[in-house]
């Protein structure tokens, strides 16, 4: 497994026709995008940064006349965790883990679930205008193109819009964004992904969440590899080029092109660091509170409480802030004061350990010993 996962960071490889790369000294999108209208083009991501790969599929969407030429994008990432525009982070995935990895959280722009992206993970893009918007013709590029390739596997498109293997096994999840004139659709496709990475981060990190949030339908997954293991990553691509140009009657030939290129992509950048932002990644989850226990013990462990955690949160700051802690264990005051101190603050527990640290100093000897315990526990509460 390893050794594959080594030889998927390699540049994707053109798939069919000449290959072009547009990499600054190129004349820019407008010899990218200013061929003639009707045809359609391949192009294939140089970057594995997930904010940078998104962003070039919004710079897409804003400025290709999509109602004259069809686009398919390939790409992949270093290990990421991506979640639909209306979901809740902290009901989807292990903030903590991500955090202790190094592994990225991006809040794309679609619907959907929210999928782990690694460099064994493939994802497709297909734009087109919004007439045009056919998802289950795009499965069909898929599924097609793995039948041909591999007649032995049996894949299928779901009613969901998911490919499945087997009738069981979950390679490939799907989203889309349609505009008045223009849509994409992208889906995933599970080559050779690290599954246990996957199974620790897709996993909730905040108890107690009541959300109307759009949640991930949980689904067993597999990798092709693990029932195809010749089938290469250049086979792969190749193979969906084909079938892309088949099934539309296309000719197209396959571009590879950088996102952080700003003379091919202008303005790409800020597209970029907008999907970075503390205030898209976690500011535009919809509206939830939080009704959680706390468990409490003195520092030297030989005493133990029980305590409450009661929060609404809007646009990922603390709206509403109730902190129940028995009177015999900590003063009301103080707990009153823990309250307080976290309305209008961020939801996590980096802006907690700041707010509260003025109080810890506030206090000494057993109180602040036990202080130090709840503001522990409450930072846990909030991943």
């Amino acid at each position: 497994m390893m050794s594959q996962l080594r030889r998927t960071f390699s540049v994707l490889k053109p798939a069919t026709g000449p290959r072009r790369s547009c990499t600054g000294s190129c004349t820019g999108s407008r010899g990218l995008f200013g061929g003639p209208t009707g045809g359609g083009l391949v192009l294939q991501s140089r970057s594995t940064d997930v904010h940078q790969n998104l962003a070039l599929e919004d710079w897409i969407d804003a400025h290709v006349d999509l109602t004259q030429r069809r686009l398919l994008l390939l790409w992949r990432n270093r290990p990421a965790v991506v979640i639909g525009r209306h979901q809740n982070p902290w009901s989807e995935c292990n903030l903590p883990a991500m955090r202790r990895a190094g592994i990225p959280l991006a809040r794309r722009r679609s619907g959907g679930g929210t999928v782990y992206h690694d460099p064994g993970n493939l994802n497709l893009t297909f734009f087109t205008s919004r007439r045009d918007y056919d998802r289950q013709r795009n499965l069909k590029v898929v599924t097609e193109a793995l039948r041909r390739i591999r007649p032995e596997l049996d894949v299928q498109a779901t009613d969901r819009f998911d490919v499945v293997l087997d009738g069981r096994y979950k390679i490939s999840g799907t989203a889309s964004r349609l505009s008045r004139k223009s849509s994409y659709h992208h889906c995933t496709l599970l080559h050779s992904a690290d599954g246990s990475t996957l199974s620790a981060v897709l996993r909730p990190s905040c108890p107690g969440i009541h959300s109307n949030a759009t949640p991930s339908v949980p689904s067993p997954v597999a990798n092709l590899i693990d029932h195809a293991p010749s089938l290469g990553w250049e086979e792969l691509v190749e193979a969906l080029v084909q079938q892309h140009n088949t099934e539309f009657g296309l000719g197209s030939a396959s571009t590879l092109v950088d996102p952080a290129d700003e003379s091919s992509f202008p303005g790409i950048g800020g597209l970029a660091a907008e999907l970075r932002s503390w205030d898209w990644t976690f500011g535009k989850t919809p509206k939830f509170s939080v009704d959680t226990a706390l468990e409490l013990e003195d520092g030297r462990g030989s005493a133990r409480c029980s305590a409450r955690l009661q929060v609404e949160v809007k646009a990922g700051r603390v709206e509403v802030c109730r902190v129940d802690v028995p009177a015999h264990w900590l003063p009301e005051r103080l707990s009153l004061r823990v309250s307080q101190a976290l309305v209008g603050e961020r939801f996590c527990p980096h802006a907690a350990a700041a707010v509260l640290a003025e109080l810890l100093r506030s206090e000494n000897g057993r109180l602040q010993g036990r202080l130090l315990n709840l503001c522990e526990a409450l930072q846990s509460a909030m991943g």
